[in-house]
């Protein structure tokens, strides 16, 4: 089974503590992608999981078996890194084979695991070359596919994708997704690329200066940000923020007051701010609409991809940029005027002292319900 528990996990390199307190678990077959900036200690805890590196505090368990005095070979994990560690001087087929000769398995059942990964990887034709005669993504998929023979409890990826072209990086992100709905098996994915997490995760674990910030799947994070750094991390291109104050409180929200004489509601619990508090109200690009009246943009340039558009702007007299999106192709001239506001229900509103995001009236209506 390739469930995992990490309890109360901390890990430090003389002083410096690079993680901190990390506590998740992971259910048996799910794609969980670790996802955060450089540094902020993603690839240690996948080491950490691999048993290439000893924590200084807590648990590990894996289908519930306590794996923390265990070696890496005795985890039942397998792991691709960034570079493919592909033997030049073998062929594809004895790379895939190395692993399981060491671990003195019959040979029918070598080449049986062997041609089913070739299978699912489309590697057959090249069980006979060497990894100088691949490409790279066809060295990607070997790699892949030595882990693949391991018939593994838990797949682990840091970076696979890091040394692909565009194009190819699309193209092995598909296939590894398709590879996981396949085999079924747990896969934790290390990225810095948020699109990748995004569009391939089943659960996101974000990670900061050696801290969990949030867990939940792609929408979740994506629609709910706990914080200004979650929110500001997930969503390309970023989430435009707003400076303004709180100016009413109803039964289902506020008001805020961004200037301009254009106030915005949110749908933000009354009992958690208070009038004239400083808040920072959040939009994403495409949930910003054009109407006859609002905040005042001011485009400066956009980018077309012939299906949609990101126009980038200041509101009117500020620095801060702003972007909007458009679907199709639209083109205003630099300086041109337009009058933008928030659709329905899409502001987030943060508290800009503590980071945290003010929960949403609706939110609050639903637990009462739940209760009542």
């Amino acid at each position: 089974m390739g469930n995992l528990k990490l309890e109360n996990v901390s890990k430090a390199f003389g002083a410096l503590t690079v993680l901190h307190d990390i506590n998740l678990a992971i259910e048996d077959g799910k794609f969980v992608v670790f996802v955060g900036p450089s540094g902020c200690g993603k690839s240690t805890l996948l080491r950490i999981i691999a048993g290439l590196e000893d924590i200084s505090a807590g648990g590990i368990e894996i289908g519930g078996r306590d794996v923390v005095q265990l070696s890496p070979a005795e985890r039942k994990i397998a792991m691709v890194f960034q570079s493919y560690a592909l033997y030049p001087h073998m062929s594809v087929r004895k790379n895939l084979a190395f692993g399981l000769e060491n671990l003195r398995f019959k040979r029918s059942e070598i080449d049986a695991r062997i041609m089913e990964a070739a299978r699912m990887l489309a590697i057959e034709p090249y069980l006979d070359r060497k990894p100088r005669q691949l490409s790279g993504g066809q060295r990607q998929r070997v790699a892949i596919g030595r882990a693949i023979v391991r018939n593994p409890d838990i797949f682990l990826f840091d970076e696979p994708l890091s040394n692909l072209d565009a194009a190819l990086r699309v193209q092995t992100r598909a296939e590894i997704t398709r590879l996981h709905r396949e085999i079924k098996t747990t896969m934790i994915y290390v990225t810095h690329d948020q699109v990748e997490a995004m569009t391939m995760a089943d659960q996101i674990v974000v990670l900061n200066g050696g801290r969990i910030e949030q867990v939940g799947s792609p929408l979740e994070l994506f629609d709910n940000p706990r914080n200004l750094f979650v929110a500001g991390f997930l969503g390309s291109p970023r989430m435009n923020m707003l400076k303004g104050k709180v100016a009413a409180i109803g039964e289902a929200g506020v008001t805020i007051d961004a200037g301009f004489g254009s106030p915005l509601t949110a749908e933000i619990d009354p009992a958690s701010t208070k009038m004239g508090q400083a808040v920072l109200a959040g939009v994403r690009p495409a949930h910003f609409t054009l109407a006859d009246k609002g905040l005042p943009f001011i485009a400066q340039y956009y980018e077309s991809l012939g299906t949609e558009t990101y126009v980038y702007g200041t509101l009117e007299g500020q620095t801060e940029q702003i972007i909007i999106h458009r679907t199709g192709h639209f083109a205003p001239g630099t300086g041109e005027r337009l009058f933008i506001t928030p659709a329905a229900g899409r502001m987030h509103v943060f508290d800009p002292e503590t980071g945290l995001a003010l929960p949403r009236a609706v939110e609050q209506r639903s637990v009462a319900h739940e209760h009542a």
